[in-house]
């Protein structure tokens, strides 16, 4: 039978209204999921705020989240690998698995692919700021009791970071670099300690989350990136840029030993998707070394190729993830992220409660003080 489940919907800029929806019974092949928590992503906000996310125009009320765990109540005839009860971890983007690109493993690229939360696909995929919702049973992972529903809420961008790791092929031993602090940068720092980096740099605007970033072991050095006049003519943008790279690249290796210098980086993630970063990290990274393209900003921007191609610095973008879930579940439940949840600054409760939760995870600091992370809402 069907149900009658409640749903917060975003109906125009920073405007959300709860509604109710019926929710069939789970087809064959899915299970139906409570959701417990979503934590909120930068792309969730741009819809709030702008009704749009770059050229990704919102054209009907939408369900906003998609970084989502929940526990199974129901599943269809022909699943056999879950069971009411069982707690999850939602990968919430449902590809064709018939293309070319889902054939080969590479699914995240796949032109048919419908992502909960987007406005790319019409009608929308609704996202998981919603009581119960049915979802493919294959993309339900299961999770231990170790790993709280919050923490597994962070799998998503957690994976981005796995997939982004994956490309740059980051190695024992390589220095790297991260512009961004923010969840998906701490998770890139992350995980370049995991493959064992020898050394890991974080640079941000935010100097209380560079301090985070170090003090929670997520990098070894930090950077704050000054905000000055904002260049206008490309020579100025440039010559910007190479400054920040070259003042990242002085910072001493240990205070006990201040001529060492970083000097350059193996791989450096730009997690921003900010011109200017993206620029600095062309500068910083060396000859031979590779940028990744993390950070979602502008399309169209200006870059130094002179100096990439010179250098043959590797320009590399990354697209989300695939066939990353299990690895970052793996990683959570031996405890190989030391302060992963400390991530999850706030926390909110019900559906009714989206306005202040989207209101706190656009800043970088609340009303108090507090650093700002990852906003978390519980159901």
């Amino acid at each position: 039978m069907s149900s009658t489940i409640t749903a917060s919907v975003l109906v125009g800029p920073k405007k959300f209204v709860i509604e109710s929806r019926e929710l069939p019974p789970p087809g064959p092949d899915e299970a139906q999921v409570a959701v417990k928590a979503t934590t909120l992503c930068g792309s969730d906000l741009h819809y709030y705020s702008h009704y749009r996310n770059g050229d990704f125009i919102v054209r009907e009320p939408l369900s906003l989240g998609h970084e989502s765990s929940g526990e199974v109540v129901a599943v269809g005839s022909n699943v056999k690998n879950l069971k009411p009860g069982d707690r999850v971890a939602l990968e919430v983007g449902i590809s064709c698995l018939t293309c070319d690109q889902c054939r080969t493993g590479h699914y995240n690229l796949c032109p048919n692919m419908q992502f909960r939360s987007s406005a790319k696909s019409y009608p929308h995929f609704q996202g998981t700021l919603q009581e119960k919702l049915n979802h493919p049973a294959s993309l339900c992972h299961k999770i231990p009791s170790n790993i709280s529903f919050d923490a597994a809420a962070l799998i998503e961008p957690l994976s981005v970071a796995i997939h982004a790791s994956r490309r740059s092929g980051v190695a024992p031993g390589m220095k790297v670099l991260v512009f961004g602090a923010g969840a998906v940068g701490l998770f890139s720092a992350a995980m370049a300690n995991v493959a064992g980096a020898s050394t890991v740099a974080i640079a941000d605007i935010s100097s209380g989350r560079v301090d985070f970033a170090v003090e929670n072991g997520f990098a070894s050095h930090k950077f704050v990136v000054p905000m000055g006049p904002r260049p206008t003519t490309v020579e100025e943008k440039l010559k910007s840029a190479r400054d920040t790279a070259e003042a990242i690249c002085a910072i001493p290796l240990s205070p006990s030993e201040p001529e060492a210098t970083l000097e350059s980086f193996d791989v450096v993630f730009e997690c921003t998707g900010v011109e200017s970063c993206v620029q600095a990290g062309i500068y910083a990274a060396k000859a031979g070394g590779k940028l990744m393209f993390v950070g979602m900003g502008n399309p169209v921007q200006t870059l130094h190729i002179g100096a990439a191609a010179v250098k043959e610095v590797d320009l590399l973008g990354v697209f989300r993830y695939a066939n990353v879930y299990p690895t970052a579940i793996n990683l959570l439940s031996a405890d190989k992220i030391k302060g992963f949840e400390k991530l999850i600054t706030h926390k909110f409760s019900g559906l009714d409660s989206a306005d202040d939760a989207f209101a706190i995870a656009g800043k970088t600091a609340d009303e108090k003080g507090n650093l700002v992370i990852k906003a978390v809402m519980n159901l």
